[in-house]
């Protein structure tokens, strides 16, 4: 490759060779990382243009006395080229010259020198160390109650954390991604994939819950009630749960109190604006009438007046959310869970959502981001997500990445940050492009660790990051340094450089992890032991090679597994029950597991790689929340894990 198209590439942050998941080098075509660059605006089309994108970048950083944002750690001195001021957070100024000082206090302050105006973040160097605790992991949606409506709501999350903390002795609950959908036909049904980051999902209301409900009258509660949809065994429906909660909604809408002050909020009233037009044009902003692509044209403001009442709507259904939310958070701590409810941070949004009309000019919305080939994916992965372009989130302070974590955080006791590696690094897809066809772009990921560092830290929050998966030992290692847990699954918990990849016993784990058997993107329990993962991929034409080659790896994993199990001393009766013992043995300082995993469901929650062909993010508990409670096995099963890890419980005196 040509070595000025090298470097350019490097001072965009992007990648011209990588390691790929078995440890060998791979150099990127040429026209990837062409396409790739420009994403960011930048011709490299020809040699020419090369040099001239080359010279003018060169020239720019050269002329930049400051980056457009500085993040330090707390007690960090920085070298500056002249005299300036902080202008503290809380409305203070220090004088500085030639360095910023070490005892600036935490916090978002801005930095003058010269005629520069930059953001400043001092952030922790460390987070506090998290308690040790075991508990579920939630995917919400499907949790059935006699109260909820055809999937799992906010209630049945408050009802879970009470429970699994009060019956159970579980001090931490993981929740999947509560973030906001289009309010359209067909309902987004990945967690992983919303309109925005930002702002919660109305989809999890708990209509009886709402104060309008208590303020209506017999036949009103009626007319709402008649609306439910039952819950049941089979694929959950999305578009019929959300038609019925609109609706019932719609009714009680008329007995809210006061509307939201959207003129004090301006990022919710461009989502409520937003959920308003996609209401009368369709879900994706980039198929509606030109003129109301832009948030700022004269054509959003006029229909925005004259669909004032149904943004006032999706406004109040945010503000419902939050006081729903707000109970899950309250009912964890008043059953005195030692660690909360950890909510997940999904990699991305939807690229027609309401996040990348809002904010379009932080997004590369032209490429997606997913994963190179590896072992469980032989065909590399899209997510169909765009990202955020790194040199905007600089010039904008880390505004759009600080929003989102504060957004998390808000009714949460703690964050974890799916696809962590992505702080560090992206795979970018680009345009027409199979998954394999890609190439990483870098992060700063010394800002974006600091800053969303500054949020838990703010929150008095837990940080977990995903590390699954091809993950380079950078990013553990700083994680752990920073105080940030990663993440260990039993799957993947093996010795990768002795022959037949035997399992590493529990007590060599990652002290500094959050562990679990599964993850929602790979096999239950009950689908492991059985071999359903391969089933279900050789049935839909996953491998590349012949399944039965699978069905003899995965064989062995069992046999391999049995084997561990057995010389940890565990007995192998009750293959569950076993793998719960020696998930509750590891070094682990959070341990998780699933009610799917408890209830022998054998369909994995999502199997990556594929979209309408498996019913994705639709899969019902095969019991309700009174039964799982009420399960034998199910505390048998949990039993290990309360004795090694039980909940502190205060009494007077």
């Amino acid at each position: 490759m040509d070595q000025d198209l090298v470097a350019l590439a490097e001072a965009c942050g992007v990648a011209t060779r990588y390691e790929n998941s078995d440890q060998r080098e791979v150099e990127v075509d040429e026209d990837v990382v062409v396409a790739v660059l420009a994403q960011f605006d930048v011709d490299a089309s020809t040699p020419d243009a090369v040099s001239r994108e080359l010279a003018a970048l060169r020239e720019a950083r050269a002329r930049a006395v400051l980056p457009p944002t500085l993040v330090l750690r707390e007690g960090t001195k920085h070298d500056l080229p002249g005299a300036g001021a902080v202008h503290l957070e809380d409305g203070g100024t220090r004088e500085v010259d030639g360095s910023v000082p070490a005892d600036l206090p935490l916090g978002w302050h801005r930095l003058v020198v010269g005629d520069q105006d930059v953001v400043l973040a001092v952030v922790p160097d460390r987070l506090p160390e998290a308690p040790p605790a075991w508990g579920l992991m939630l995917q919400l949606y499907s949790l059935r109650s006699a109260q909820s409506w055809g999937m799992g709501d906010f209630g049945d999350l408050a009802t879970t954390v009470r429970r699994s903390a009060e019956e159970l002795d579980a001090g931490v609950l993981l929740v999947n991604p509560v973030q906001a959908i289009s309010p359209t036909h067909p309902v987004e049904r990945s967690p992983y994939s919303p309109a925005s980051r930002r702002f919660a999902n109305p989809l999890y209301l708990r209509v009886q819950d709402t104060e309008a409900f208590a303020r209506a009258d017999d036949d009103l509660r009626a007319r709402v009630l008649a609306l439910a949809v039952p819950a049941g065994t089979d694929l959950i429906d999305y578009d019929a749960v959300w038609d019925a909660k609109r609706a019932a909604l719609e009714l009680l809408w008329p007995h809210h109190p006061e509307p939201v002050d959207l003129d004090a909020d301006p990022a919710l009233r461009a989502f409520a604006v937003f959920c308003a037009l996609a209401e009368a044009h369709g879900p994706d902003w980039r198929e509606w009438p030109r003129a109301l692509r832009d948030p700022a044209s004269p054509e959003v403001a006029a229909a925005t007046a004259e669909l004032a009442d149904r943004v006032s709507f999706h406004a109040w259904l945010q503000e419902l959310c939050h006081v729903q939310l707000d109970g899950v958070q309250r009912a964890a701590r008043e059953a005195g869970m030692s660690v909360g409810v950890v909510h997940d941070l999904p990699v991305g949004v939807h690229p027609g959502g309401a996040d990348t009309w809002a904010l379009r000019d932080v997004f590369a919305s032209r490429v997606t981001v997913g994963a190179p080939p590896d072992a469980f994916n032989q065909q590399g992965q899209d997510w169909n997500l765009p990202p955020w372009r790194p040199d905007r989130l600089a010039e904008l302070g880390y505004a759009p990445f600080r929003d989102v974590v504060r957004s998390v955080l808000r009714h949460g006791d703690g964050i974890r940050v799916d696809h962590v590696a992505g702080l560090w690094r992206l795979w970018w897809i680009p345009p027409g492009e199979p998954p394999s066809r890609g190439t990483y772009v870098h992060y700063d990921a010394e800002a974006m660790v600091g800053v969303l560092a500054l949020e838990a830290h703010r929150a008095g929050a837990v940080v977990v990051g995903e590390d699954l998966g091809t993950v380079e030992p950078e990013v553990t290692r700083t994680m752990h340094e920073r105080g940030l847990l990663s993440s260990a699954v039993l799957w993947f918990q093996r010795d990768w450089r002795a022959p037949g990849e035997p399992f590493v016993a529990p007590q060599n784990w990652d002290p500094d992890a959050m562990a679990s058997i599964s993850t929602h993107d790979l096999p239950t329990v009950a689908g492991w032991l059985t071999a359903e993962h391969v089933r279900v991929r050789a049935d839909l034409g996953m491998f590349d090679g012949p399944p039965e080659r699978e069905y003899e790896a995965a064989g062995a994993e069992r046999r391999a597994l049995v084997e561990l199990l057995r010389r940890e001393g565990v007995p192998t009766d009750d293959l569950l029950v076993a793998l719960h013992a020696l998930l509750a043995s590891s070094a682990s300082k959070l341990v998780l597991t699933s009610p799917a995993d408890l209830l022998d469901e054998s369909r994995q929650p999502n199997l990556p790689g594929t979209t309408d062909q498996y019913p994705n993010w639709r899969i019902p508990l095969p019991a309700t929340v009174d039964e799982f409670f009420a399960d034998e096995r199910v505390r048998s099963a949990v039993a290990p894990l309360r004795a090694a890890r039980p909940l502190p419980r205060h009494t007077d005196g």
